[in-house]
């Protein structure tokens, strides 16, 4: 049996990799470890809470004797590292925090992991520590081009340094230790159990309660729309078949601006629900601090040497993402309460 430490695993990502992987495979073990700060919730989980194949441990990454003894109780094979502070305002008012969990955090799983992982100075066969990151890391685009695996690192907020600074980490590792690591760098996800502060929940929540939906300046910034079921499928083919030390960027190669976005889920909930939602609710705010411009990745090297692809369209997945939303609304009022 193959045993799985998914850290962060009650958030937005995390949960839904979980629910995919028990979901998939029937011997397993996954471990979830997460610190159920705002953006948990254990509610993501609560059709598989009872599942024997499932276990839940409250902790914070950066629990040295907590991360240890879970190593040593359970004999992990796989680190899915999702645990993160992830939202750039609050990394702009508080940016401590995101280095502690971040970039320490990552340190403590490694070294943990590390220790458990070597047997006479080398690295058991089939052990995998994977870091879960984001395209922010390379900073911003102009009209034209793409983040590949070989873009320089260029971050902008806080959010961003303490992601890139733990993806540097990963990879000494790999070149000091050669342990057994990979990086993946994502596209902005969306779907269900997505904390409402993120655009598409909020902009969804606000239309539902009929509140101003605030949009950066002119809405224009560009970004990268990725569906989390398509993003579990990538994180399960590199956690299994990717090659030891390398980076895999991760693209839904749907680039929409956000006032495009706003209007357009707007649109959908007015036609579902008929209840006079309009653009009218669209407030154009003063724009964030180094807001990156324009994020979009190419996915060719995951499709070329893992066979990996999208199964949704965005069309599809923004569909099934409002009406997950519309059908779950004592979950969306229990976030944010």
């Amino acid at each position: 049996m193959q045993k799985f430490l998914v850290t962060g695993g009650a958030g937005f990502i995390g949960a839904n990799f979980i629910k995919y992987v028990i979901n998939k495979y029937k011997n397993i073990k996954v471990i979830n470890l997460d610190k159920l700060t705002y953006a948990g919730n254990l509610e993501n989980l609560k059709e598989i809470e009872n599942n024997s194949n499932y276990k839940f441990i409250k902790g914070d990454i950066c629990n040295k004797d907590l991360v240890k003894d879970i190593f040593n109780k359970y004999d992990i094979d796989y680190v899915v590292n999702f645990a993160a502070e992830s939202h750039v305002d609050r990394s702009i008012n508080n940016p401590e925090i995101f280095v502690k969990t971040n970039v320490l955090g990552t340190v403590n799983l490694l070294n943990c992991a590390k220790e458990a992982w070597i047997i006479n100075k080398s690295f058991i066969k089939g052990k995998k520590f994977l870091q879960v990151s984001t395209d922010e890391v390379y900073g911003s685009l102009g009209d034209t081009g793409y983040f590949t695996e070989n873009t320089p690192l260029n971050p902008h907020s806080p959010y961003s340094a303490s992601k890139a600074s733990a993806d540097c980490i990963v990879k000494a590792y790999y070149d000091t230790y050669q342990m057994p690591v990979n990086i993946t760098r994502c596209s902005n996800n969306y779907g269900p159990n997505q904390f409402p502060e993120k655009l598409i929940p909020l902009v969804i929540n606000n239309c539902l309660q009929k509140k101003n939906v605030p949009v950066y300046g002119k809405g224009l910034n560009v970004r990268d729309w990725l569906y989390v079921e398509d993003h579990c499928r990538a994180l399960d083919l590199v956690m299994k078949q990717g090659k030891s030390g390398e980076v895999y960027n991760i693209g839904g190669n749907n680039e929409k601006t956000n006032i495009e976005i706003v209007k357009l889920i707007i649109r959908i909930i007015s036609e579902k629900m008929k209840n006079g939602i309009t653009e009218q609710l669209i407030k154009f705010v003063e724009d964030r601090k180094g807001h990156d411009w324009r994020y979009a990745i190419s996915a060719e090297k995951i499709r070329k040497n893992l066979g990996w692809s999208t199964e949704f369209s965005f069309e599809v997945g923004i569909d099934k993402t409002i009406d997950w939303y519309l059908n779950n609304r004592a979950w969306l009022e229990n976030s944010i309460s």
